[in-house]
């Protein structure tokens, strides 16, 4: 066994001990839980450590070697070694483990995985040309390890086996365009707390207002767009007083119908039925009534079928301010009954199709319909052709004779009852709802032995990888090159991943991997206190989602550093998320790249996303950002809160008012929570001078001035959110190495365990060599043991 000075040694220690002082007691010492639990440590008793076995107890070791990554251990207040002795020591424990680790890797054994939501409807997408909502077929994934593509918890229960079912016969009639669909509603509704009296992102410049929609058409015919506009708890409309508002419907950017609010003025309707090609008629326009009800606004037109852009908004008459308020609410539905407003919608209803004149020329079936059956004898070759594509594609392999069969089985069934459309639409359906498409599965080669490691196939590596970057299913590419056996060469499987990368389905990795690990995804039911930020509205609540993807998206795509994240010295808004900053000379709802100038907003930590989901709503929550920080950006969640611990205190009427500090303080009083609080709280304090909507305020909730001060677990002195983020960066591994173990995560469907740290810490040693680019650690990752190689089944 290696022998450390003293001053290395007392790294396990309270204090400085002596050389010779034995391992036990070091550990009883210093291996100090959050809850000052002395006797065990992962469930091993102390007496089992032996600093001679180490990678005997990897388990317990490594989370010794995150405290001492992170400077937590000794606690905060004993006595510390230098951070060179805690280096050293730290980095003898990890090379013990890596070593062994090489000997004897261990690459886990991950679950049957089900395709989750995501995944289900990016591999109809890629499959058959498709966008669908899979949340209209599917409920919500559970989420383990912060992600909701882990493996274990992806079950299938009888009531979800039967959805998989119904989404397979719905999405093959829509795909394929079955002429005999019945007219359907589908409802878009318009969040209440938007605002509309300014032009939204995406909508026909020199609007106000509205929705845009991106719906499918599943036939030729008419059909009905019925407008519901915004009205108040007594049934009036808001905005009530305001005179000829015009509201405009566009298809595919051209107008097709105006409707115009006027409460003096009813003109008798003109015919509203119109093919949307043959070009507008201003004599369509329709006068309404103030008190008519909202479903009169409506119009029907002929449509194509397939993927169309609905248009929906505000004629914008003019860009003078709101009369008689000095300063106006940025958030306009504030009051609804306030009769100053200006009209809002409410929701958008498409119905039909009606008279359906045919399946028209969709994507989807240029897709599915790679041949067209003149005579009957050309109609099985022909089903044959386009059976065997899509089920290679469905079943990401290859498709078997016998597989091919059982689906041909089906389309002659359908053949038999209707028309040749009828028969791949049936054939189609059959595939859908197979296990092969549903799950990816991974077997054991048939010669290996029980309970070791093995190389999984080319074609298993090309659904992991397809999977991991574009959570969808491999392309034509990705399965010739397994089916030829050249995936596993590494010059062309790097080749591979950067061209995934560059490729605009890795926008994938934006939104479901950022999504979960930077709580993007919890955007969407915050609610801060409307009497405290009468300001925020949905419009800042996506302007918050929109900075973070695009910014978390520039680092991927420009394949920067992934200490950017931390750092970097620009970011993207638009007009309405400047305001909010405080960010001048910023026009319109479009967003783009700026220059960030204020040291406290460099990075994410002085992003709104973060700021906002970490917050209550009536304040911020130094605990609930402390935790975000820890579990997120360092890598050392905090323990779950004892049993029978109160909740935080409110501040009493009548008396002083309490700042959150002063509470947290008291709050700290009771024993089992001190442990845990010394360690979160100063880090959500640093960022204190950050409301709950993340806007920059130097008073408090109380009014009394912010202070943000506070001393870090490893002994570092903190004044606010720069000297945060130069105490993280100090300590690079660390958020690298948390960022590569949450990719992991994301990319194995499961979570990383201690025997996946050797190979995490080469990933980030590798990348180190590279700047830490992004990606570096995706490659690192894509060639790493746990991604390439498997455990079989135990006997």
């Amino acid at each position: 066994m290696r022998v450390f000075p003293a001053i290395s040694i007392a790294i396990l220690t309270v204090g400085f001990l002596p050389a010779q002082t034995s391992h036990h007691a070091l550990l009883d010492k210093y291996c100090v839980t959050c809850h000052n639990s002395k006797t065990k440590i992962a469930g091993l008793t102390l007496d089992t450590m032996d600093l001679s076995k180490v990678p005997d107890s990897a388990e317990t070791w490594e989370k010794v070697i995150k405290k001492l990554r992170t400077g937590a251990m000794p606690p905060l207040g004993m006595p510390k070694p230098d951070k060179a002795s805690a280096e050293e020591f730290a980095t003898w424990l990890e090379t013990s483990i890596d070593k062994a680790a090489a000997a004897h890797p261990n690459p886990g054994r991950p679950a049957l995985h089900r395709l989750n939501r995501a995944e289900y409807a990016n591999a109809i997408r890629d499959m058959l040309a498709l966008d669908i909502d899979s949340a209209e077929f599917l409920p919500a994934d559970d989420s383990s390890f912060g992600f909701d593509n882990v493996a274990s918890v992806l079950g299938l229960s009888p009531a979800l086996q039967e959805r998989y079912i119904a989404a397979a016969g719905k999405i093959s009639r829509l795909a394929v365009g079955d002429p005999a669909t019945s007219p359907i509603v589908d409802t878009y509704r318009v969040r209440s707390d938007i605002s509309q009296d300014d032009h939204i992102e995406g909508l026909p410049l020199g609007t106000r207002g509205g929705v845009l929609i991106h719906h499918n058409f599943p036939l030729d015919g008419e059909y009905v767009i019925k407008v519901k506009l915004l009205k108040s708890t007594v049934d009036l409309l808001f905005g009530g007083n305001a005179l000829d508002e015009t509201l405009e419907i566009a298809l595919n950017g051209e107008r097709v119908k105006t409707l115009t609010i006027n409460p003096k003025k009813k003109a008798e309707p003109k015919p509203d039925v119109k093919v949307a090609s043959e070009g507008f008629d201003p004599a369509a326009a329709t006068k309404l009534s103030m008190s008519q009800p909202p479903d009169s606004l409506e119009a029907r037109l002929f449509v194509k079928a397939g993927p169309q852009i609905v248009t929906v908004a505000f004629l914008k008459k003019t860009l003078a301010p709101v009369e008689d308020l000095v300063e106006p609410l940025q958030r306009s539905t504030f009051d609804p009954s306030d009769p100053k407003g200006l009209p809002h919608v409410l929701s958008v209803s498409i119905g039909g199709p009606f008279e359906a004149k045919g399946s028209g020329d969709t994507p989807s079936r240029r897709r599915i319909f790679t041949c067209h059956p003149a005579t009957a004898s050309e109609e099985m070759p022909c089903a044959r052709k386009i059976i065997s594509t899509l089920a290679a594609h469905a079943y990401r392999e290859p498709v078997s004779d016998s597989d091919l069969e059982t689906l041909l089985g089906f389309y002659q069934e359908g053949r038999n009852k209707g028309t040749f459309e009828n028969g791949i639409e049936m054939a189609l359906r059959r595939m859908l709802a197979s296990p092969q498409f549903v799950f990816r599965f991974e077997r054991d080669p048939a010669n290996v032995v029980a309970d070791t490691n093995y190389r999984i196939s080319d074609l298993d590596l090309a659904s992991r990888l397809s999977f991991f970057l574009w959570s969808s299913i491999p392309d034509d590419e990705l399965i010739r090159l397994a089916s030829q056996g050249k995936l596993k060469n590494p010059a062309v499987l790097e080749q591979q991943v950067r061209r995934m990368l560059a490729d605009a389905r890795s926008q994938a990795l934006v939104d479901n991997f950022a999504g979960q690990w930077l709580y993007l995804r919890n955007l969407r039911g915050v609610a801060p206190d409307l009497e405290t930020f009468p300001n925020f509205d949905d419009n800042l609540r996506q302007a918050f989602k929109t900075e973070t993807e695009l910014f978390f998206g520039s680092i991927m795509h420009e394949d920067h550093n992934v200490l950017d994240l931390l750092n970097a010295n620009y970011t993207f808004v638009n007009e309405r998320l400047a305001r909010h900053y405080g960010i001048p000379n910023i026009y319109g709802s479009q967003f783009r790249r700026v220059t960030v100038t204020d040291d406290a907003r460099r990075g994410l930590l002085g992003q709104g996303s973060l700021l906002i989901v970490t917050s209550v709503a009536t304040r911020t929550s130094p605990v609930q950002r402390g935790k975000w920080l820890l579990e997120n950006i360092m890598g050392t969640p905090p323990n779950p809160p004892p049993a029978g611990v109160p909740p935080l205190k409110e501040n009493v009427a009548g008396g002083r008012p309490l700042t959150v500090r002063e509470r947290m303080e008291q709050h700290r009083e009771n024993q089992p929570c001190a442990g845990c609080h010394k360690v979160l709280d100063p880090l959500g304090f640093a960022l204190d001078n950050f409301d709950a909507v993340g806007g920059w305020r130097t008073l408090g909730e109380d009014g009394s001035p912010i202070d943000a001060t506070g001393v870090l677990a490893d002994g570092t002195k903190v004044n606010g959110p720069v000297d945060l983020r130069n105490a993280l960066l100090s300590r690079p591994n660390v958020f690298v190495g948390t960022m590569t173990g949450k990719l992991m995560t994301y990319a194995l469907g499961r979570g990383v365990e201690y025997y996946d740290m050797p190979a995490i810490r080469a990933i980030v040693h590798d990348a180190a060599r590279n700047d830490y680019r992004f990606s570096s650690l995706v490659v690192g990752i894509v060639r790493s043991v746990p991604f390439q190689m498997r455990r079989s089944q135990e006997e």
